[in-house]
């Protein structure tokens, strides 16, 4: 890719990743407070729909199929266009048939985009580059998702706005920044062929572990987190934007320098210590019974998303380029198999202990913890994990 192609590349990747922060934000900030207040949801009725809401990401790998007839950045402007359109419907349906449906319909904008946008990622940006960049693809995405919150802030606390007018006019706006985005970027040349048909690889095998792990702990964490601040604390919507402005603020700053010590210590020592903190975090969670020390653990877990960074570009330097788009839609269905199954199992778990469901999760990241170790020193082909070589490259 030559030097204007790469400048246009990464400022479509940032516009794209802003686009799916204002829209998915709003949504989500506002998902628990609606459903509670609105379609008097409880924590099993929570794990219904997020099983739901995953089910399109355990289907992600349909997407390799779908770039037969339709460019990958194409497709990735149009499940922008349908998360937008999900998100504009969704308080017109207050109920739980009509919550399920909207978020379907917004679930398969995002996850179609989340795979293909991770493939172009994956191709648009080099090795070397790759994990400070995409930092920086957090730091922009937070400063929009800061942007959002404030907005939601304004519009329920001070403006008093309803749920509708909210979701319609976050639609609306995505639409508009969707259609300009395919204006000024109708195509960015420089993609290598892609595979259009689905496989698993051996070498990749470490990568999948670590993706179906991430996907059972970031369950726990979106459906159960937020919902015990709500249903044991009595957070207010007002509090738990709060609590997200301070993510989203914190992860301006901090997510780009994570993608630095990333380049510096590597992927196997930046996810070991993701693991062990998050360890900590799950079981804080179970213990918490302070509203602000439970407040605090949120925060900090929201913190780590950011070292998930590491598990792209570990992928990217064992990876073949012509790999990219259907290992992505393979591992978005990897990711998503114990999203389909935690959120009913474990909120019908919640029911009887929540703290178990938190155990759980604590268990999720010790698995994750001794699956990063696996990874080499220097990951790359013919390296892909400790005893795929036969000497360790340190």
């Amino acid at each position: 890719m030559d030097e204007v192609n790469a400048k246009r590349a990464k400022f479509a990747l940032i516009y794209m990743a802003v686009i799916m922060s204002v829209v998915f934000s709003i949504w989500n900030v506002l998902l628990n407070n609606f459903a509670f207040e609105k379609v008097e949801f409880t924590g099993s009725d929570m794990g219904d729909l997020q099983s739901f809401r995953e089910l399109p990401g355990f289907l992600a790998f349909t997407a390799v199929f779908v770039l037969l007839f339709m460019r990958e950045q194409t497709l990735a402007i149009f499940a922008l266009f349908l998360l937008s359109v999900g998100v504009l419907a969704t308080g017109y349906f207050p109920t739980k048939v009509g919550l399920i449906a909207t978020t379907l319909v917004m679930s398969i904008g995002f996850h179609y985009f989340e795979t293909i946008n991770t493939s172009l990622t994956l191709q648009w940006l080099s090795k070397e580059e790759a994990p400070s960049f995409l930092g920086k693809v957090i730091g922009y995405s937070s400063l929009a998702g800061l942007i959002a919150y404030g907005a939601v802030w304004l519009a329920t606390a001070v403006l008093k706005l309803d749920y509708v007018v909210i979701y319609s006019t976050t639609g609306v706006i995505g639409i508009a920044m969707v259609i300009h985005l395919w204006k000024i970027f109708p195509n960015i040349e420089g993609l290598i062929p892609q595979r259009k048909n689905l496989f698993l690889k051996k070498k990749y095998s470490v990568y999948y572990v670590l993706t179906f792990l991430k996907g059972a702990r970031r369950q726990i964490f979106m459906v159960f987190a937020a919902f015990l601040l709500v249903e044991k604390f009595d957070y207010t919507l007002a509090e738990v934007t709060t609590l997200y402005l301070i993510n989203k603020g914190a992860n301006i700053v901090i997510a780009p320098l994570i993608g630095k010590i990333i380049e510096k210590i590597g992927e196997r020592r930046a996810l070991t210590f993701e693991y062990i903190g998050l360890i900590g975090v799950f079981i804080g969670y179970a213990l918490v019974d302070d509203a602000m020390i439970a407040a605090s653990l949120y925060i900090l877990d929201h913190l780590f998303f950011a070292m998930a960074i590491a598990i792209k570009t570990y992928f990217q330097k064992i990876a073949d380029t012509e790999d990219m788009a259907a290992t992505a839609s393979v591992s978005f269905t990897i990711d998503h198999i114990a999203s389909v199954i935690i959120p009913v199992t474990f909120g019908i778990i919640w029911m009887y202990n929540p703290a178990i469901v938190f155990y759980a999760g604590a268990g999720f990241a010790a698995l994750s913890l001794i699956a990063s170790n696996l990874i080499p020193a220097a990951p790359g082909p013919g390296n892909e994990f400790v005893w795929s070589y036969k000497k360790q490259v340190v």
